[in-house]
């Protein structure tokens, strides 16, 4: 962060052309090194440790060196020193940029202390921006009076930063009554406090394709079927880290299907942080209140259910497979994990009810059935299938923060359930050991 908004600051005196500034900024990227890789580099865990810490943070909203610690891997010192390998941003960027530009590093003090004063950042909160500090820098940058609403800021940030790109910053949040957007992906969770998380545009830029193709890995175009699946399982993702975040406090909550729309207007009380990403601004959008109305005309997302079962029919591999999802990138990652392990997916659903259908046509070796789905849900759409066929073999797919929705999918006759964002390893040892 602190290099994007120096650079564009470095750019906006003159000092920095965009083209150098987007080098270095590229240059500055390879720099950094995840934490885990340095750690197990200098022996200080083992690989199996560091898959399960990152395991561990796809289902709870900590730091990698957080959970090292209390899983005893680590030491608070050993953290420290891999942090200091892992490199300062700031040395980062000024390494970089003195190599490209031919700045002397004598004028840099000047430039810093007059981009400081425009910021309106103490010394204090300016170290922590040079560090790249998002916790530090929220109560500055994302501070709001409803409950929550920096809570929810942070953890899209540290999302952002792990799943999608580390090339961002964010602007101050601002409180409003209405957004006019060009298109929305958000999704609600309610209960004992209703929450509202999505991604908003106001123009045809390409930043919700940024985050999905970031997230899922594959690519994606424009505000495309595709893109908005793709944001969708990210903000769900998101949504399942804060409920769990919740559950743990006493705080019950439960998330509902997520849902896009085009050119239409949010109403009631909301906080939006604006997020430059590669250049692209998208505006995050966090409503605590039951009042507000994202939309009133979803779009329908659903890609159509596919009919697989001709491809390599003679040879089904380890076993074959329905995918129920309503999220069609979700079942396109899940379809590609699958069939690269050697199983055969014989077809995809979009919903519970086509779940259903799907399985008692298709009679497949394992089904999987998201928990949150519009028309019928998983745990409906399990209920029918365990009475049509008791032996069913039935693999649940949940967010994190759906603990509760588990418990019952499991009383209910759920072998199995696996947690999104997939980990390659878990889901192919869930599906094996389920055959075996």
């Amino acid at each position: 962060m602190f290099g994007q908004l120096f650079g564009k600051y470095l750019n906006e005196q003159g000092v920095l052309d965009k083209e150098t500034l987007d080098t270095v900024l590229k240059e500055q990227s390879k720099i950094r090194v995840k934490l885990g890789v340095i750690a197990v580099a200098d022996k200080l865990i083992t690989q199996e440790q560091a898959d399960e810490i990152n395991r561990i943070q796809a289902e709870e909203d900590k730091r990698f060196g957080d959970i090292a610690v209390e899983k005893g891997y680590l030491t608070e010192e050993q953290v420290g020193s891999l942090l200091a390998k892992q490199g300062n941003p700031y040395m980062q960027f000024l390494q970089v940029f003195v190599e490209k530009s031919k700045v002397k590093v004598s004028k840099i003090d000047g430039y810093l202390e007059n981009f400081q004063k425009q910021l309106g950042l103490d010394d204090n909160e300016m170290e922590a921006l040079k560090k790249d500090d998002f916790e530090a820098l929220l109560s500055v940058y994302a501070f709001a009076s409803k409950p929550y609403v920096t809570d929810i800021a942070g953890l899209v940030l540290r999302s952002i930063n792990r799943f999608v790109t580390t090339d961002f910053y964010f602007d101050r949040i601002k409180s409003v009554d209405h957004l006019d957007y060009r298109c929305m992906v958000a999704q609600k969770s309610e209960g004992d406090t209703d929450i509202c998380i999505g991604f908003a545009t106001d123009c045809d830029n390409e930043a919700l394709a940024i985050i999905a193709s970031g997230y899922t890995g594959v690519e994606c175009k424009g505000h495309s079927v595709e893109a908005y699946d793709g944001v969708g399982e990210f903000v769900n993702c998101i949504s399942g880290l804060f409920a769990t975040s919740l559950s743990n406090n006493g705080v019950d909550v439960e998330i509902k299907p997520q849902m896009a729309y085009e050119n239409q207007s949010a109403k009631g009380g909301a906080y939006i942080l604006p997020i430059h990403i590669h250049d692209q601004v998208v505006e995050l959008y966090i409503a605590v209140d039951s009042n507000v109305n994202v939309g009133s005309m979803p779009l329908i997302r659903k890609m159509k259910a596919k009919d697989l079962s001709a491809v390599n029919s003679s040879n089904v591999g380890k076993g074959t497979v329905v995918i129920v999802d309503d999220s069609g990138m979700s079942r396109t990652m899940l379809n590609n994990l699958l069939t690269e392990a050697g199983f055969t997916v014989v077809a995809e659903a979009c919903d519970g009810l086509e779940g259903v259908m799907a399985y008692k046509q298709y009679n497949p070796d394992i089904i999987t059935l998201d928990i949150t789905m519009p028309n019928m849900d998983g745990t409906e759409a399990l209920k029918e299938i365990i009475d049509y066929d008791e032996s069913a073999k039935v693999v649940m797919i949940t967010a994190a923060g759906q603990q509760n929705k588990v418990i019952e999918a499991l009383k209910i006759g759920a072998e199995k359930f696996i947690t999104k964002p997939y980990e390659k390893e878990e889901v192919i040892a869930t599906m094996e050991a389920l055959l075996k």
